[in-house]
C-alpha cells in the first residue's frame, strides 16, 4: 500500500520540459552575444567602456537564472495565497516612480525605480503579477468587472502617467487572452473592442509623439530626418542584412544610427549582420516557446495552472510578437523590449522567472 501511494505521487510528476528549457538557454546565450555587438560602440561613447552593457546584462541574466530555478521549485499553487498582495504591491511600485527620491526620469517619462546601484521598472512586474492575479479571479468564476478595473487603474498608470504605452498595449492584451481563454462569452470581445479602440485612439490624439508614432507607421519614410528616423534606420539595417546578413560584428547602423539600439530595437541589429535566415531562427525560437507554453497549458490538469500557463505564455508571445512588428513597419513603434534578446535588467529578470513559473506546472501536475 506504501508503495503504492509512492508509485500515486510519482505519476502525479512529469518530466521537467527540457525542450522548454533549452530553447530558452539558446535564446538568453543568443541574446548576450547580440547585446554585446550591439552596445560595444554605445558603451564605448557613454561610459568609455565597450563592456558596460554586457557586464550589466550578464547580472541580471545570472540573477534571472537563479529565479527561474527558484520558481521551476516552488509550487505554483502557493500564488494562489500571494496574488492579491503581489498585485498590490507592484500597483505601489508603479507609483512610487513618481517620488522624487525613488523615482528615475528619462525623456520626459517616469517609468523606472531606483534599487541599489541599478533600477527595475515596475511596469514589469505588473505583467507578471497581473497575469497570477488573473489565473487566481478567474479559476472559480470568470468575471468582467475585475478585469476592466485592473485595465482600467493598469492603463492611468502605465498610459497616462508613465508615458509607457507600449507595456499597457502588452498588458491589456494579455489580460483579454486570459479572460476569454478562460471561457468568457465571445460576445463580450464585441463590448470591449469599441471602448479600447476609442482609449487608444484618445491616447493617442491627445499626445504628439503617439501621432508622429502612428504617421511615421503609415509611411516610414515621410521624414528620415524627423518623426519616422528611428523606423527608417531599423529598415535600413534590416535591408542592408539581405538573406545571409552582411555577418555578425559588421553592422553598419549600430554606430548610433538607430536609436535604442541594445534594447527595442536591437532586432534591426539582428536582421543585419545574420539577415533573414538568422532573422527566422531567431522567431522559429520564440514560436517553440510559444507552442511549449500551450502544451504545458492544455496538459494541466487544474484550472488554475491552465489559465496561469496560458496567461505566462500569452505575455511572452505577445511581446515578442509587437516588438518583432514594429521593427518590420507592421505595427507603429511602441517601445517594448525583445524577451530575453533586449538589454534590460527588470525585464530579463521577470522573463526567466516566468518561464521557472511554467516549468513548475510542466513538472508538478498538483
Amino acid at each position: 500500500m506504501k508503495n503504492q501511494s509512492k508509485a500515486t505521487l510519482y505519476s502525479q510528476k512529469q518530466q521537467l520540459d527540457l525542450t522548454l528549457l533549452s530553447t530558452i538557454g539558446v535564446l538568453v546565450v543568443f541574446g548576450l552575444v547580440m547585446v554585446y555587438d550591439a552596445s560595444s560602440i554605445q558603451g564605448l561613447n557613454d561610459f568609455k567602456d565597450s563592456y558596460y552593457y554586457i557586464r550589466q546584462q550578464i547580472i541580471w541574466v545570472f540573477l534571472g537564472f537563479l529565479s527561474l530555478l527558484f520558481f521551476s521549485r516552488f509550487n505554483y499553487l502557493n500564488f494562489k495565497k500571494l496574488a492579491l498582495p503581489l498585485l498590490l504591491v507592484s500597483l505601489l511600485l508603479l507609483v512610487a516612480v513618481f517620488i522624487p527620491s525613488l523615482g528615475v526620469s528619462g525623456g520626459g517619462a517616469h517609468r523606472w525605480l531606483k534599487i541599489g546601484p541599478g533600477t527595475v521598472q515596475p511596469a514589469e512586474i505588473i505583467k507578471l503579477t497581473g497575469v497570477i492575479f488573473l489565473a487566481f479571479v478567474f479559476e472559480k468564476r470568470i468575471r468582467i468587472l475585475p478585469l476592466l478595473v485592473l485595465i482600467g487603474i493598469v492603463t492611468l498608470i502605465t498610459a497616462v502617467l508613465q508615458k509607457d504605452l507600449g507595456s499597457t498595449i502588452v498588458f491589456v492584451a494579455t489580460s483579454l487572452i486570459i479572460y476569454f481563454g478562460a471561457g468568457a462569452p465571445v460576445l463580450h470581445f464585441f463590448l470591449i473592442l469599441p471602448v479600447g479602440v476609442l482609449a487608444f485612439v484618445t491616447l493617442v490624439l491627445t499626445s504628439s509623439y503617439r501621432s508622429k508614432r502612428i504617421l511615421s507607421f503609415l509611411d516610414p519614410f515621410s521624414d528620415p530626418q524627423g518623426f519616422s528616423y528611428h523606423i527608417s534606420q531599423v529598415l535600413i539595417a534590416l535591408g542592408s542584412g539581405g538573406l545571409f546578413g552582411l555577418g555578425l560584428g559588421h553592422s553598419r547602423q549600430k554606430f548610433e544610427y538607430i536609436p535604442e539600439v541594445t534594447t527595442d530595437s536591437i532586432f534591426g541589429i539582428i536582421g543585419e549582420e545574420l539577415g533573414f535566415l538568422g532573422s527566422a531562427f531567431l522567431i522559429a525560437l520564440f514560436i517553440i516557446i510559444i507552442l511549449r507554453g500551450i502544451k504545458i497549458s492544455q496538459n494541466c490538469p487544474n484550472r488554475f495552472g491552465q489559465i496561469l500557463a496560458l496567461g505566462l505564455t500569452s505575455w511572452l508571445g505577445i511581446q515578442a510578437a509587437i516588438n518583432l512588428s514594429s521593427m518590420v513597419a507592421l505595427l507603429p513603434l511602441t517601445g517594448v523590449p525583445l524577451p530575453f534578446i533586449s538589454y534590460g535588467g527588470s525585464a530579463v529578470l521577470l522573463n526567466l522567472t516566468a518561464v521557472g513559473i511554467l516549468l513548475n506546472i510542466s513538472s508538478n501536475l498538483g
